[in-house]
C-alpha cells in the first residue's frame, strides 16, 4: 500500500512539473511569435515614431554591481534619437532609493545618462510609476495619449512588452539594445523572463 501511494505521489509530481513546463513553453511561443518582424537590431531598419519608450532599469544591479543592460539601453535610446527615428523619449521606471540597498531613482538616472549622450532635456519625459513593464506600457496610452511607439530594451524584454502594447491598442515596434556581456547575467535574465511571460498572461486575463 505504501509503495502504491509513493508511486501515485511521484506520478502526480511528475505530472505537475510537466504541466508547468508546457505552460511556460506555450507562453514563450506565443510571445516570440507575436513579436516576429517587429523587433529590430539594426538602427536603419527601425521605422520612425514620435516617441520612444525606454523601459526602466538601474545603473547598479541589486547586488551592487555595474549594470551593463542600463548602459546598452541608454545607448540604444540615444542612437534612435540622433538618427531621428524618434523625437521624444519617455523614461519609465521607479524610485527605489528608499526601499532597496542599492536602489536608485531610475527615471532620473536614465534622464541624466541620456543628457550625457547629448539628448536634450526638453525631449525627455520622466514617468515614475513604471514599477513594472505593464505600468509603463499602459501609461503611454492612458496617461500620455500616444498611439505609436518604439520600445527600447533588450530583445527578450521587447518581445514581452510588444504583447502588452497590443493589449492596449498601441502601434508598437521594439529596438533591441545589446545584451549584457556578463554570461551569468544573461542566464539569470533568461530564466526570469520565462517566468515573466507566464505572469504576462495572468496580468492580461
Amino acid at each position: 500500500m505504501r509503495r502504491k501511494r509513493t508511486k501515485q505521489f511521484a506520478i502526480a509530481i511528475l505530472g505537475g512539473l510537466l504541466t508547468v513546463a508546457i505552460v511556460i513553453a506555450v507562453c514563450n511561443i506565443l510571445v516570440v511569435n507575436n513579436a516576429k518582424g517587429r523587433t529590430f537590431d539594426n538602427l536603419s531598419d527601425v521605422p520612425t515614431r514620435e516617441i520612444g519608450l525606454l523601459l526602466g532599469t538601474s545603473p547598479i544591479t541589486p547586488a551592487g554591481a555595474h549594470n551593463y543592460n542600463f548602459d546598452n539601453r541608454i545607448k540604444a535610446a540615444s542612437d534612435l534619437y540622433h538618427a531621428r527615428k524618434i523625437n521624444l523619449i519617455l523614461v519609465s521606471g521607479g524610485d527605489y532609493t528608499m526601499t532597496e540597498k542599492h536602489g536608485c531613482d531610475e527615471p532620473t538616472a536614465m534622464r541624466d545618462s541620456l543628457v550625457a549622450h547629448n539628448v536634450p532635456d526638453t525631449c525627455i519625459i520622466e514617468h515614475w510609476q513604471g514599477w513594472r513593464t505593464i505600468n509603463s506600457i499602459e501609461a503611454v496610452k492612458n496617461l500620455y495619449d500616444f498611439d505609436s511607439i518604439t520600445i527600447i530594451s533588450q530583445k527578450y524584454h521587447n518581445e514581452r512588452a510588444l504583447y502588452q502594447a497590443d493589449h492596449f491598442g498601441l502601434d508598437a515596434v521594439g529596438y533591441n539594445a545589446e545584451p549584457s556581456p556578463i554570461k551569468s547575467s544573461r542566464i539569470r535574465n533568461a530564466i526570469r523572463e520565462y517566468l515573466a511571460r507566464v505572469k504576462l498572461f495572468i496580468d492580461l486575463l
